[in-house]
């Protein structure tokens, strides 16, 4: 497990859901099942678009934070620099 700041969507230039956690994968799966009421269940939110990994949490979190802040096109073009055509990453995940 190591800290990571994530995008997830719901297709491409879809909504955009940006977070961070320890685990990316399990992080991934909750979303993937959705919680009621939640926005990623409510907008279908589920294709790992974007992983950055960290070696200390508090640098996920300040990404984070950051890129919160940012406009959806600079969003979108942080995706599409390494995942141009939106490819659901979890596929490719490690188990």
């Amino acid at each position: 497990m190591q800290p990571a700041f994530y995008i997830l969507a719901n297709r491409k230039n879809g909504t955009l859901y940006v977070g961070c956690t320890r685990d990316v994968v399990r992080r991934a799966s909750e979303h993937r099942e959705g919680t009621p009421g939640s926005f990623t269940k409510r907008y279908d939110v589920t294709r790992l678009v974007h992983v950055e990994y960290y070696e200390h949490m508090a640098e996920a979190i300040q990404r984070e934070k950051r890129v919160k802040k940012w406009e959806r096109t600079w969003k979108v073009a942080l995706i599409e620099q390494d995942n141009p055509n939106w490819d659901d990453l979890y596929l490719t995940m490690p188990w």
